[in-house]
């Protein structure tokens, strides 16, 4: 299949990918603008899951491909954010989901779970038949989960009882197992767990009148002496440096997950400048609407550059935290610039869901917002600048 650039990358940043690569985000674009863009609005405006959106995920093979176990193909990290961006550039909702199943709950499991664990359940979630969901916000902790974490985790002989509530929990009232990270009563330290939603004392309650993100099913979960086998407790993850690894991969997602969100805004921005007509001629024809477009393509092609060199950096294994960090700081504080002149383009009808552009506006609010705020990735950013934490 024939892969034309999108317009929208200015400089040429996917001439770069293999020939491979280009072919699957091209079956990827035909499926996601024939069988997703059409019932997006709708969707988002009912705040219901489209659930046909598993089965296509799955049948394209969009999970699983950074991993050994479930991979299609080798491929870049480059490659892995080119695939979030052609998800968001159609609905950021879409690339959430992807962005739990995939990239935190299977990249839990595959940063921390025991060779058996990654043989067990990686291929199951990347066919689709196991919903994945990753549950480490609570009620009172977010950016302070490496030590405010109040859900607890108890051994018991060859069983873990865990108790407690985590909140925004992406998928969770459809999940299949959900990533639970608990602090061991034993130790103090943070552990991961992969829990079977189906298990006794484990309740998922979905928030209501979200007003972004409204596709994407957050949950409220509650944990009443939930009881799991040993054998479900992720081998690897003691502690919340684990927590972290998994982490510092996805907040790179969410970075070019940001780029895709500013991408959809933009082209519906330009499509609508080359149809409305003011005053005589299109309102793409006037200076002003030039300028919010321009500084938009400016955002889009800086945060692109950005996420395309952190991308790398994980690939020859010299990311850290930091570069994480600023990455998803930047690219989702020029998404909301982008969004924003966007829908300012669209005047009145830029805020009705048929012009697309108020669904990425709204929705780029919570992308700022999870995956750490700006303000606690700067502050990681600033750590590393200075040398000094400044958290507290």
């Amino acid at each position: 299949m024939s892969f034309t650039p999108l317009a929208s990358d200015f400089y040429g940043f996917e001439t770069t990918l293999t020939e491979q690569e280009r072919d699957f985000l091209a079956r990827l674009r035909t499926w996601l603008d024939t069988d997703i863009k059409p019932i997006v609005n709708d969707h988002w405006n009912r705040a219901e899951f489209p659930r046909q959106l598993i089965k296509g995920i799955a049948d394209i093979g969009a999970a699983g491909l950074a991993w050994e176990e479930t991979r299609p193909f080798e491929n870049s990290a480059a490659f892995r954010g080119w695939v979030a961006v052609e998800l968001a550039r159609v609905d950021a909702s879409v690339a959430t989901y992807l962005g739990v199943h995939n990239g935190l709950a299977m990249g839990a499991i595959a940063a921390c779970g025991s060779a058996e664990q990654r043989a067990e359940w990686l291929p199951k979630m990347a066919a689709g038949n196991v919903v994945g969901a990753f549950g480490l916000t609570e009620p009172l902790s977010g950016s302070d989960s490496a030590q405010g974490l109040r859900t607890t985790a108890r051994r018991d002989g060859g069983t873990w009882v865990i108790n407690g509530e985590k909140r925004w929990i992406g998928n969770a009232t459809f999940s299949d197992v959900t990533i639970i990270w608990a602090k061991d009563v034993d130790d103090n330290q943070v552990k991961g767990f992969i829990v079977p939603t189906s298990t006794p004392g484990y309740s998922a309650t979905k928030i209501e009148n979200k007003q972004s993100l409204r596709i994407v099913q957050n949950a409220d979960i509650v944990l009443e002496d939930v009881r799991i086998p040993h054998s479900l407790k992720l081998e690897n993850a003691n502690s919340f440096r684990d927590t972290a690894r998994v982490l510092r991969a996805t907040r790179a997602d969410v970075a070019w997950g940001a780029v895709g969100t500013s991408i959809g805004a933009y082209e519906a921005a330009v499509a609508y400048a080359g149809e409305r007509v003011q005053f005589g001629k299109t309102i793409g024809s006037h200076q002003l609407v030039q300028d919010l477009l321009a500084k938009s393509l400016g955002n889009i092609t800086a945060s692109l550059a950005l996420c395309m060199r952190v991308s790398d950096m994980q690939d020859d294994g010299t990311q850290k935290d930091e570069h994480s960090a600023l990455a998803k700081a930047f690219a989702t504080s020029r998404m909301r610039e982008t969004v924003a002149w966007c829908r300012e383009i669209f005047g009145g009808n830029g805020i009705v869901t048929e012009y697309d552009v108020i669904r990425f506006f709204m929705d780029a609010e919570a992308l700022y917002s999870y995956e750490g705020t700006r303000e606690m990735n700067t502050l990681i950013v600033g750590r590393a600048i200075t040398g000094t934490a400044a958290f507290v």
